[in-house]
């Protein structure tokens, strides 16, 4: 029998993808582990594996196509012994994808869109409403495909099943997207409100917006996958998340004077360039994830059923890219060094920029900095990216006159903005975390202690 190759879900995320390249063709044999196919996300560009070994029949989705569904049937591989020309001529299964009714309304905007569908995707929610079942099954007849587990998980969270995007095969809710529903990711957009019931965040569509500007004014640029997903995770987190922000200037006096030593003394290569060059930046990582490690309740992610407590400070830092940003991690940094967390950073940072990053590399953390001092910004708050409690946003470093002692000194001050998620840090708490920042940046010897 013919087995149906998928367009695979490469991420928890993921609901579409560009097919960008096949690396094999029509009648070429390949075993389990082959790469046959290259699959752009909304943040990267990877490979796709075989699972199955056999012939490739048909290839039925051409290469440089977009905005493929996960789960649509992409190709179609004969088996050992089966008739490849049979096999490519037989239809897929109906029942290798799952239907498109099932799909969140998502559609890429047209210049002119006149129906509902065709607005931006709502914000996910935390509690969203059972809606009616044919338009939020994923299997026939109003069903709802899941693994027992992944029922039990849900009824233990009071999770609605039905409003879980299933990432399984066919459309399937399995475990891990119950666990990403727990923190508002990857629920199904809620079944429009009864008439007469208030709007929660009433949205102008995409024809009123058009509506106000003369016609022949302006031109439509389709969003791509990642500014889609931007916009889904950024709305979800402002309407969901209460945020709270603490400010507080910083003296980076001593460490512009580390900073120095350190890159002078910094050994060189055969060519004789520096191995590392350490950033302010770089400092404020290091720093962040040592005051998280000082106050261990504010390395927290907070989840209906308890709050998760992390062992370790994984810093995502934000990187600007073509289309959007992204937010490599470095993974247990408060155990790094500064040449480490630099050398990651540049290597990051370059990965990112040519969508080369893995899902697991950008994927998770437990707090985010975000730095536009570069830009000249003296200070801005920034949007906690779940599931974060945090996100420390940081400022330019500039010469400003402070008072010490009743006099005027001159210093080199730098403000930094904690924002907290108050569902899991509370004011006080969020001020001894912000606090013990700025101890350590302002005494950059403490963090090698």
């Amino acid at each position: 029998m013919p087995i149906n190759i998928l367009m695979p879900a490469l991420s928890p995320t993921m609901e579409k993808g560009n097919l960008a390249k096949w690396l094999k063709k029509e009648g070429d044999k390949v075993k389990s582990g082959d790469v046959i196919a290259e699959i752009e996300t909304d943040k990267a560009t990877m490979e796709v594996e075989a699972i199955d070994e056999g012939t490739i029949a048909k290839i039925l989705v051409p290469e440089g196509t977009q905005d493929v569904p996960v789960n649509d049937v992409i190709a179609v591989l004969a088996g050992e012994g089966e008739d490849v020309k049979a096999a490519g001529a037989a239809k897929p299964s109906a029942s290798a994808a799952p239907p498109k009714a099932a799909e969140a309304p998502a559609a890429a905007p047209a210049p002119a869109p006149a129906a509902p569908k065709a607005a931006p995707p709502p914000a996910a929610a935390p509690a969203p409403q059972p809606a009616a079942p044919a338009a939020q099954s994923n299997g026939h007849g109003g069903r709802v495909f899941s693994s027992p587990l992944a029922r039990r998980l849900a009824k233990d969270a009071g999770i609605d099943v039905s409003m879980v995007t299933g990432t399984g095969p066919h459309g399937r809710v399995v475990a891990r997207d119950v666990e990403q529903a727990k923190s508002g990711k990857g629920l199904k957009a809620p079944a429009a409100a009864p008439s007469g019931a208030p709007s929660i965040a009433p949205t102008m569509s995409d024809k009123q917006i058009l509506s106000l500007f003369e016609p022949g004014s302006y031109d439509i640029v389709p969003h791509d996958g990642m500014r889609r997903t931007i916009a889904q995770r950024l709305t979800a987190s402002i309407q969901n998340v209460p945020h709270f922000y603490l400010t507080i200037d910083c003296d980076i006096g001593k460490l512009l004077a580390a900073r120095e030593e350190i890159n002078a003394a910094a050994p060189k290569d055969k060519e004789k360039k520096p191995l590392y060059k350490i950033s302010v930046n770089d400092f404020v990582i290091k720093a962040m994830a040592v005051a998280l490690q000082k106050i261990p309740n504010c390395n927290v992610s907070w989840t209906e059923s308890g709050m998760v407590k992390h062992h370790h400070s994984d810093v995502g830092v934000a990187v600007a890219m073509p289309g959007g940003l992204i937010t490599p991690i470095i993974r247990k940094a408060e155990t790094k060094t500064l040449s480490t967390i630099s050398n990651e950073m540049k290597d990051f940072a370059s990965r990112a920029r040519s969508r080369k990053l893995k899902p697991e590399e950008y994927q998770g953390g437990t707090t985010a900095v975000s730095n536009l001092g570069m830009f000249g910004i003296s200070h801005f708050t920034a949007v906690i990216n779940p599931p974060h409690a945090t996100i420390l946003a940081v400022g330019t470093s500039e010469e400003r006159p402070v008072v010490r002692g009743g006099k005027i000194e001159i210093a080199h001050m730098m403000s930094v903005t904690l924002s907290c998620d108050h569902r899991a840090i509370d004011g006080a708490l969020g001020a001894e975390l912000i606090g013990a920042f700025k101890q350590l940046i302002e005494n950059p010897v403490m963090m090698m202690v």
